[in-house]
């Protein structure tokens, strides 16, 4: 089984169940951490997972009458094998060098962005960042071979021309 766990803000994993047993024991990884793993709807803190609350190193329980407040999770499910978020950096790379710069810019920004997002948790982010730059690589490429076409017609429309 694969657990993702949180750092200082940060998504970290996916580890196995022998790394996050050894974290916790060390206490690398403590009770208030957030921990995922598949089959968890959502995100929770360390100590409200069963089994890994009990291997957490003795702690001070908590005052009577208070119940500990955790907060919502602000990371998202991470991204299972198979569901891959593509960048499409090298072909907004490609557009842009071979085809039509000016649009082609718009797919590298948007390209530059997804791995990030990813990194960060931001899955819906980075879909709509991976579709945006497809798409602006979609454009660059019709732009290019309606350049072409328009090229070719005036070529020929010369050739026929010259030639009268």
């Amino acid at each position: 089984m694969q657990w993702y766990y949180s750092k200082n803000s940060t998504q970290l994993g996916p580890i196995s169940d022998a790394e996050i047993r050894g974290k916790l024991a060390s206490g690398e990884i403590g009770a208030a951490d957030m921990v995922w793993k598949e089959g968890m709807s959502d995100w929770l803190p360390v100590s409200r997972v069963p089994e890994l609350s009990a291997i957490i190193p003795s702690q001070q329980p908590p005052v009577m009458g208070q119940q500990p407040v955790y907060p919502q999770s602000p990371y998202q499910t991470p991204m299972t094998v198979g569901n891959e978020i593509p960048n499409y950096l090298w072909q907004s790379i490609v557009v842009t060098v071979l085809c039509c710069w000016p649009l082609g810019i718009p797919a590298i920004v948007y390209a530059a962005k997804v791995d990030g997002m990813k990194a960060r948790g931001d899955i819906r982010g980075a879909t709509e960042a991976s579709a945006n730059a497809k798409k602006w690589c979609i454009i660059s490429l019709a732009a290019w071979g309606v350049l072409i076409v328009l090229y070719l017609l005036l070529f020929v429309g010369g050739m026929i021309a010259s030639e009268s």
